[in-house]
């Protein structure tokens, strides 16, 4: 039996989260509902990180109720955000029951590439126009998805690897790049 159980790590890019989010937003008409931005972040992160080995945003991803999500941006979206989520709202306003809307109308994106951009657009053009209700209960048959009953689960990227027809070899390299970006990142704070 093959042993895919490895840690991936990511390392969460705030203004480049925020930055994407606008981006789909603007897709949007700029404005969107909050379950159907996090479905789409989510699944863009997921894109990426099956195609380029890391996720855009590098965010957390975890198993919720209403399927799959970004840790820190599902918290970043609630009415009563903690202090330190502020960093969200320079691109996303506060939510309105459950809409959100784009801050400004030129929102920058020069923390996202041109492939991370086309990432972006793959999934709003895939996803955008689905019912976010209808995305949600799609997101639960992803194979990484485990109901958390009630509560949050973190998932392995390693099953989106894994079920992506990634290689033992190649989800081992793909590991080792996230640790060594991971380090790197982390010697400059």
């Amino acid at each position: 039996m093959v042993n895919y159980n490895y840690d991936v790590k990511f390392i969460l890019n705030k203004r480049k989260a925020a930055q994407a989010a606008a981006y789909l937003v603007k897709l949007h008409g700029g404005k969107m509902d909050l379950l159907l931005l996090i479905k789409l972040l989510y699944l863009a992160d997921r894109t990426a990180l099956i195609k380029a080995g890391y996720s855009i945003t590098g965010d957390k991803m975890v198993s919720m109720e209403l399927g799959p999500v970004l840790s820190a941006i599902y918290d970043a979206t609630k009415p009563k955000h903690r202090e330190d989520d502020l960093w969200w709202h320079d691109y996303i306003s506060e939510r309105q029951e459950t809409t959100l809307y784009t801050v400004k109308d030129d929102s920058e994106t020069d923390e996202l590439s041109q492939f991370e951009l086309k990432i972006l657009d793959e999934v709003y053009q895939k996803y955008g126009h689905m019912d976010p209700f209808q995305l949600s209960e799609w997101t639960h048959t992803l194979p990484e998805y485990a109901d958390p009953h009630g509560g949050s689960l973190p998932i392995d990227p390693t099953i989106i690897l894994k079920d992506a027809g990634k290689s033992e070899e190649e989800i081992r390299e793909l590991t080792q790049l996230s640790e060594e970006v991971a380090f790197l990142k982390s010697l400059q704070k």
